[in-house]
């Protein structure tokens, strides 16, 4: 006997929109105002997807408790994403055909990665794929890197400790440890014993309070019972080294970018405790066919961080 085939109507992108946002906010009203919706209408695509697949998707408690995504609505939401996540890219990729012109490579990225990463790769692709053009386009926040990977607005992303997601897929490189930034000869660069003590009371140069990292690493702080006097804070890597040298504060970095100083007066000291590290991947959205010259660069950055170049 043949197997009975599925009611749902696959091609309904705004019913697959409904169920992932009724599941993201907990609300159908919520879903219905962050789509531009009513909530009937909300209620009528999910309804339609429930009738097609023959399984509930919500538990729906009732008044003010959330609704929740049943068993059967937690894999519904996840071949979701990935069907939207093909939908988004088909118009990018059907136009770039069209086209016919010399293929483009977005990349995302964030600053330690353009400045001691991207280069070395990009040398290595002009070797391959002379014809290319590539665009380097400023994306440090994780959800910018998975919003711009899975709308098709980027090809690969360069990211620190990218959160599980399952339209898109993480390619770890190397892990990058904390170091502490000084200047040649400061009490600091003389330590023999190095350890994250060594900030406890004195200047430091830090990132913005809105890295992730930052945020993490003021933590590990307070956790040992420390309390670095932060007087300057940037956005800039640049910068933060700049005004290392100047010797207005020490700086908490990652080995990555210490290891390339702008200034020869910069060095650094690693603690000899062990410390959370950092995770440095290259991500594509999954699904997506990429082009030659993308395949051959994830493969090029593959190698070269294998190879600590």
């Amino acid at each position: 006997m043949p197997e009975k085939q599925s009611n749902l109507p696959i091609e309904n992108a705004v019913a697959l929109r409904s169920l992932i946002a009724v599941a993201d906010e907990g609300s159908f009203r919520r879903a219905a105002e962050r789509l531009g919706y009513t909530q009937s209408a909300v209620s009528h695509q999910i309804a339609s997807l429930e009738r097609g697949l023959g399984a509930a998707l919500f538990h729906r408690p009732g008044g003010r408790a959330a609704v929740a995504l049943t068993a059967a609505g937690e894999v519904a939401y996840h071949h979701a994403r990935r069907a939207l996540t093909a939908l988004q890219t088909l118009d990018v990729e059907v136009r770039a055909a069209q086209r016919g012109t010399r293929e483009t490579l977005r990349i995302g990225v964030f600053q330690t990665a353009a400045a001691e990463l991207v280069p070395a790769a990009l040398r290595a692709l002009g070797d391959l794929h002379a014809g290319v053009e590539v665009s380097l386009v400023d994306c440090d926040r994780r959800e910018e890197v998975v919003g711009e990977l899975t709308a098709g607005r980027l090809d690969l992303a360069f990211a620190v400790d990218p959160e599980p997601h399952d339209a898109i897929e993480a390619i770890p490189l190397r892990t990058d440890s904390w170091v502490i930034v000084t200047w040649r000869g400061s009490p600091l660069a003389g330590a023999r014993q190095p350890s994250l003590d060594l900030l406890d009371g004195v200047q430091v140069v830090a990132w913005n309070q809105h890295w992730q990292t930052q945020i993490e690493l003021e933590e590990l702080w307070r956790r040992r019972g420390i309390a670095p006097r932060v007087v300057y804070r940037t956005d800039d890597s640049v910068v933060l080294q700049r005004l290392v040298a100047a010797r207005l504060g020490h700086a908490c970095v990652g080995r990555l970018l210490a290891d390339r100083p702008i200034d020869a007066s910069l060095t650094y000291v690693e603690p000899l405790e062990a410390l959370p590290t950092r995770t440095i991947a290259l991500c594509r959205a999954r699904g997506r066919r990429l082009g030659a010259a993308a395949q051959a660069l994830i493969e090029i950055v593959r190698e070269q961080s294998a190879s600590g170049r």
